[in-house]
């Protein structure tokens, strides 16, 4: 009885490992690879050659499943791998290849140029020294192994004037000037409105500092402020901004200040969190309009903004909002979408802002029941603005132009709407 008992037993447990190991058979079956391996491998060459790599390494991947030894299938893999700069990943395909097929030249050849694309010039010439090993007296080995060399003696040996010639330009960028100018032309109501400016930026080891003068011309009205942006750093994760701004003119608000914290979180991502102040000093208008600000408290606007942004690659996208409270217990709200592609470096790029409701960076305060300038923060708006900036060959000099399309309400009549373009050209040199 006990011997039959123990057969059943056995039974039962062959029929449970059966049970469980039945599904993974076969998934193992699905996904065997049964189709013709030249044939893919020439498709996933063109695919490959066709820019398509991420296509073509799924079916080398496919064929290297039933034909792991299958060493042009390999290396094109790996090639893949090296041409996106995953040089990590190239170099464990091209060392499962030489390990094998030490005299081939092709994969040897590969496997070094992944390494002079990662900048490891000393672990390229050591794999040269060794294919040289197997393929004695190769002319194009020689000829590598000789550049290689090369290019280590000029890394270790570079010339004393191109470090100072980099000091230089280092220095040159610690100093620039810029030049703008700007128009808004609208359809209705307004004359067109002039701005320009100038200022100076200067960067020293704290952070930077912007002194900078505005001068605008709007309702016949000519009006300049005078403005500084400083920039410190307080450590490798925080930096600060701050604004001052004065002006006499009715044009501009007397006093605009402005602070906020930005910090470098990980991931490529940086927050920020601050607030900007604006007063005016009353001036001619008619309060029963309900325009601009009635009271002294009115006159002045207290504004809190909060951005959050992510660096991926050469892309830079950041989202903005805006809270003005009200003392009705109400509130302006606005947000700014901004959106960049760099090109050859930082100071290149192309870019697009959005804006929904009324930015406060922007506009405008009421004198004499007219929408004239810098701050009107309860109205509807939309805002579309493209930008491109782009330097010289030395990079001395940078050029910025802009081009941007605005819909916005009517102060005096709400639930109607104006269009304006806006057209700006920047130039800044350094020294």
């Amino acid at each position: 009885m006990i011997i039959k008992a123990m057969e059943r037993n056995k039974l039962v447990i062959l029929f449970l490992i059966t049970l469980l190991c039945t599904p993974w058979a076969v998934m193992s079956q699905e996904s065997t690879y049964h189709g013709d391996p030249d044939k893919s491998f020439q498709t996933a060459r063109t695919l490959a050659f066709e820019g398509n790599r991420s296509e073509a390494r799924d079916t080398l991947q496919q064929i290297l499943s039933a034909y792991p030894a299958y060493s042009d299938v390999r290396n094109l893999l790996a090639k893949t791998y090296s041409w996106d700069g995953n040089f990590d990943e190239a170099r464990r395909h091209f060392n499962r290849i030489t390990s094998v097929d030490r005299e081939n030249k092709e994969v040897w050849i590969a496997t070094i140029k992944n390494e002079m694309y990662a900048e490891n010039l000393a672990t390229a010439l050591g794999l040269t020294n060794k294919a040289l090993l197997y393929l004695k007296d190769d002319a194009d080995l020689l000829t590598l192994q000789l550049n290689i060399g090369a290019g280590i003696i000029k890394v270790q040996e570079a010339p004393l004037e191109t470090e100072n010639k980099k000091a230089s330009e280092e220095q040159s960028n610690k100093n620039a000037i810029g030049f703008f100018s700007s128009v808004d032309v609208f359809d209705v109501v307004y004359d067109p409105m002039l701005y320009s400016g100038v200022e100076y930026i200067r960067e020293t080891s704290w952070g930077k500092i912007i002194p900078r003068i505005n001068y605008s011309n709007r309702f016949d009205i000519n009006g300049v402020q005078y403005e500084i942006d400083i920039y410190p750093r307080f450590s490798k994760k925080f930096y600060g901004y701050f604004n001052y701004g004065y002006s006499v003119a009715e044009i501009y608000p007397n006093h605009r200040a402005g602070a906020e914290l930005y910090a470098n979180l990980p991931k490529g991502f940086e927050a920020s969190l601050g607030m900007r102040y604006l007063t005016q000093l009353p001036k001619g208008y008619d309060a029963s309009l309900g325009l601009g600000f009635s009271t002294s408290a009115d006159r002045n606007a207290s504004i809190y903004t909060g951005s959050v942004g992510w660096y991926k690659g050469n892309y830079y996208v950041s989202l903005r909002s805006y809270l003005t409270p009200r003392d009705n217990n109400t509130s302006g709200i606005a947000g700014l979408l901004t959106a960049r592609k760099y090109l050859k470096d930082a100071k290149n790029y192309l870019g697009v802002n959005l804006g929904m409701g009324f930015t406060p960076e922007l506009r405008q305060f009421v004198s004499n029941n007219i929408l004239i300038a810098e701050t009107l923060l309860f109205v509807e708006a939309q805002q579309l603005n493209m930008e491109y900036q782009f330097s010289t060959s030395n990079s001395s000099s940078l050029y910025k132009v802009n081009l941007g399309l605005t819909r916005q309400e009517l102060v005096f009549e709400p639930d109607n709407f104006f269009w304006a373009i806006s057209a700006g050209l920047r130039y800044q040199v350094g020294f």
